[in-house]
């Protein structure tokens, strides 16, 4: 009677947390998920620094699933496109969403 009573307590804990466990679901990622987009986001703010047209200090650049988000400030039409196309050329990049604003 006891071990029934157990078994079903563990099957109630185990059915309860197995969703912890799953995979990544559109809003979040999982852990290597993570690790990849926060490399992903250090070697775009590398290649941005490394620009000499850009300043890399204006611009933000955050990571989800390896789409890249920029955002901030540039001076001309032309260093938002420069800054869109480096963080493009970064490897692991599928698609960059550019929403940076040219200063006036």
């Amino acid at each position: 009677m006891k071990t029934a009573v157990w078994m079903t307590v563990f099957a109630v804990l185990t059915a309860a947390t197995l969703p912890a466990c799953s995979s990544s679901s559109r809003t979040s990622e999982s852990a290597g998920q993570y690790v990849d987009s926060a490399s992903i986001t250090a070697q775009v703010k590398s290649q941005l620094v490394a620009d000499p047209q850009l300043s890399a200090l204006d611009i933000s650049v955050e990571t989800f699933k390896d789409q890249v988000q920029l955002s901030g400030f540039v001076d001309s039409a032309a260093a938002k496109q420069q800054a869109g196309e480096v963080a493009a050329g970064v490897p692991g990049v599928k698609s960059v969403r550019n929403n940076l604003i040219v200063k006036q």
